[in-house]
């Protein structure tokens, strides 16, 4: 169980998902179909749901891809938020449709017209708006002022664009307030959280391929999670989504925020390790990722005699390696000694079964 303390901010719904005042902190993706290609974003959308995302999200570029949302709505299993830029009227169309929630910048919307009809169309259907800034997006005027992309002009522009939601009586507000460099980032958000009770959708921006955009958005999403700051998140990597959506799923359950799925531990290689440890440590991990469970179950592979038969017996399910094979554990019981070749497959077999076992 973690023992830090989460900020409660006001709370809001993404369709049956609640969003800040405590709620668990939700994991969405996005998706990078055609939006306009409805059987490839339903069927990417069923693919991250069953992967543990709770929300979706959309980017709506024209009318063919609004054309698209109510058809995409009625079918996907998560609620689904609209990434509107520059045409409010693409807003309006995506609140007709049905769409869960809006992600605007309401500096490239348009005038404050524009913005009011959109507030006005989100407030009778009870759709929240994020307002999503972003390095890239952020007033000249405000970068003049603080000197480039700096925590301060980020939270500067988001605040400046939720004051003129709130002018028309528009209150269900998240901010999101991403950047490429995780101190930037990392610091915008402590000041937002500081300043505000808005629910944050954190996470840290055009991270890069998966390794680097894992170590990024680890450093960045984890140090904020243990501050207690964040409700709901997205990985972003330059990679399939179902990673992104694996990789926060991961993040949640080592900070004890999600307890859902394999929690998978092993040891370094030393001189003590007797089995082929690295292969069969990657051979289990690359197939619990086929073995879809509900259940929060941990798995340990290590690989001597010293650690080993303690770790493993503490898991679920642990392998411990020794000259010629090794022992699995299952429950904290000793199942039995397999030779290195019989190991994996024995290992398989009981992973499988509990996997399937309710709780």
């Amino acid at each position: 169980m973690n023992t830090f303390l989460r900020k409660i901010t006001r709370k809001v719904h993404i369709g049956s998902v609640p969003i800040g005042g405590g709620s668990p902190v939700s994991i969405q993706s996005m998706c990078n179909t055609p939006t306009a290609d409805v059987a490839a974003t339903v069927g990417q959308l069923q693919a991250l749901a069953a992967a543990g995302a709770q929300i979706g999200r959309l980017a709506v570029p024209d009318a063919h891809a609004a054309d698209a949302l109510p058809e995409i709505v009625q079918a996907s299993p998560i609620p689904l938020v609209a990434d509107i830029h520059f045409d409010y009227r693409l807003a309006l169309s995506a609140v007709a449709a049905g769409i869960a929630g809006l992600r605007i910048n309401p500096g490239n919307i348009g005038s404050p017209e524009r913005v009011h009809a959109v507030a006005a169309a989100a407030q009778a259907h009870g759709i929240p708006i994020r307002i999503g800034v972003n390095g890239g997006s952020l007033d000249k005027d405000l970068l003049a002022q603080h000197g480039g992309i700096t925590a301060a002009a980020l939270v500067e522009s988001a605040l400046r664009h939720a004051d003129l939601l709130e002018s028309v009586g528009f209150h269900d507000i998240k901010l999101s307030l991403k950047a490429s460099d995780v101190p930037t980032m990392v610091e915008a958000y402590r000041l937002a959280s500081r300043l505000t009770d808005y629910p944050l959708h954190i996470g840290v921006t055009e991270t890069g391929t998966l390794y680097r955009g894992s170590v990024k958005s680890a450093l960045g999403i984890g140090t904020l999670l243990l501050e207690g700051i964040g409700d709901t998140l997205r990985v972003s990597l330059t990679d399939d989504p179902l990673r992104e959506v694996a990789l926060a799923r991961d993040i949640l359950s080592m900070l004890g925020l999600r307890r859902q799925g394999w929690e998978f531990v092993s040891c370094p290689t030393c001189g003590r390790t007797e089995i082929d440890l690295i292969a069969l440590a990657q051979r289990v991990e690359q197939a619990l990722a086929d073995i879809p469970t509900q259940r929060p179950l941990k798995v340990a592979v290590m690989g001597c005699a010293v650690n080993g038969p303690g770790e493993a017996a503490d898991a679920d399910l642990g392998i411990a390696g020794g000259r010629n094979g090794g022992l699995i554990f299952r429950l904290g019981e000793k199942v039995g000694h397999f030779s290195e070749d019989e190991l994996f497959d024995a290992f398989l077999r009981l992973a499988r079964e509990m996997a399937a076992q309710k709780e």
